[in-house]
């Protein structure tokens, strides 16, 4: 009689968190400083090689604008059907893909607007404190910048909604005002090259930074300081809880086990979850950006252009721009019309920004969206908790989420 062979289980943690994006690392910094033994897996070769990687680098605290609303009825027929402008839906039978799109246009509405975006702002403000906190103890270089952002308006009919956002947004001390294109120019000079601007929203508090210089920044202060051990390359089959531990089965055979799981794994979270009978709506939504050298006349301050939907985000000489939504794509790899879209956008919108003829690198991403548009941050019981879901603000929302998602694991027991 032959008995199968035992697959080797690795020591236990405290604390296993899956994906070592900026959700993830912000995660288990949380999880170190509080004394948890943390054990950081990504199927990745290192930290934010995913949606962190190069999306629009804005610290966007202030900007938390849920998707949905009462304008997303006249966008709909674009964002359905449209082929070349900056939204795309990939049609699909999936069930799941038709209980997110229902999802997400029951929260269409004025209450909805208003309701997904305070609840994103108050974690976004408390994300931006955790940032400051980490950044007073641990001094990371990530070309952080408070540059403050514009987001630009081709019409005066526009800024009418964004006044009713700001007067909802002021209760919780964020300071964003409506500027005239002339007050615009003055602000930030790299404007008298967009003749076609008629305001802006100014919100001064608003911060910039790489997000792949500080997720590396922060692992290593998390491995050399805290004791976090990392480890890339990570491809899981199952996940299980066995005995009051969790164990996660990879596909080498080898079996990692904890006391505790978090699930900070973008996209690819619901897959993972769905065979414990745990579902989450969360939906791919793929987004591109460039990174080129600072043209002759390239903006210090952040700028969202409303019309195009892109941003330009300085990082010391170099310029990053951002934009474009293609719903239900779930390919990473980037596709050169679009990409070449996106560039012919930026160069509409500010001719001069960026060296436009020697793009450095370009990058797409798969964002996970929740209908409402705030993450999903959740004790699911037994030691198992999950932070996803962020959308187009991981990086705004990352430190936050990752205090409010420890905590709540840490306090079950």
């Amino acid at each position: 009689m032959t008995s199968s062979a035992v697959p080797p289980v690795s020591p236990g943690h405290d604390l296993i968190v899956i994906g070592a994006g900026v959700v993830g690392l912000a995660s288990a910094y949380a999880a170190a400083r509080r004394g948890c033994s943390v054990l950081l897996v990504d199927r990745n070769s290192g930290p934010a090689m995913g949606t962190s990687f190069a999306n629009g680098a804005q610290l966007s605290y202030a900007y938390t604008d849920a998707m949905a609303g009462p304008g997303t009825w006249k966008q709909l027929p674009e964002m359905a059907f449209g082929r070349n402008g900056p939204f795309r839906t990939r049609w699909s039978a999936d069930p799941d893909f038709l209980r997110w799109g229902l999802a997400f246009l029951r929260q269409a509405s004025t209450g909805g607007l208003h309701r997904n975006t305070l609840a994103t702002l108050e974690l976004a403000l408390e994300s931006r404190q955790a940032m400051r906190s980490l950044l007073q103890e641990h001094p990371i270089d990530f070309e952080h910048a408070v540059s403050g952002k514009l987001h630009l308006y081709p019409s005066v009919k526009g800024m009418h909604g964004a006044a009713a956002m700001i007067a909802l947004k002021r209760t919780s001390g964020v300071q964003q005002r409506l500027v005239s294109a002339e007050e615009a120019r003055r602000i930030e000079p790299a404007l008298c090259g967009a003749p076609w601007l008629a305001g802006a929203v100014y919100s001064p508090d608003e911060e910039a930074g790489d997000p792949y210089r500080f997720s590396q920044g922060l692992l290593q202060v998390m491995e050399h300081q805290y004791g976090v051990q990392a480890k890339f390359g990570i491809h899981i089959s199952s996940l299980r809880n066995a005995g009051g531990h969790w164990q996660l089965q990879l596909q080498d055979g080898q079996v990692l086990t904890a006391k505790r799981v978090l699930v900070c794994a973008g996209i690819d979270s619901a897959t993972l979850l769905k065979p414990l009978r745990l579902r989450m709506p969360v939906m791919a939504i793929k987004g591109y950006s460039f990174t080129a050298a600072c043209g002759a006349n390239a903006p210090q301050v952040s700028i969202t252009d409303t019309k195009r939907k892109l941003v330009f985000c300085r990082l010391g000489e170099r310029i990053r721009v951002a934009g474009l939504a293609d719903l239900n794509d779930w390919n990473p790899t980037p596709e050169p019309t679009r990409l070449a879209q996106l560039i012919a956008q930026a160069r509409a919108s500010l001719p001069e920004a960026a060296d436009y003829d020697h793009i450095q690198s370009s990058w797409a991403g798969l964002r996970p969206v929740t209908p409402w548009s705030s993450p999903i941050i959740r004790n699911l019981g037994d030691g198992l908790g999950c932070n996803i879901g962020h959308g187009m603000l991981g990086w705004t929302l990352a430190m936050g989420s990752g205090e409010r998602a420890v905590a709540q694991l840490l306090d079950a027991r």
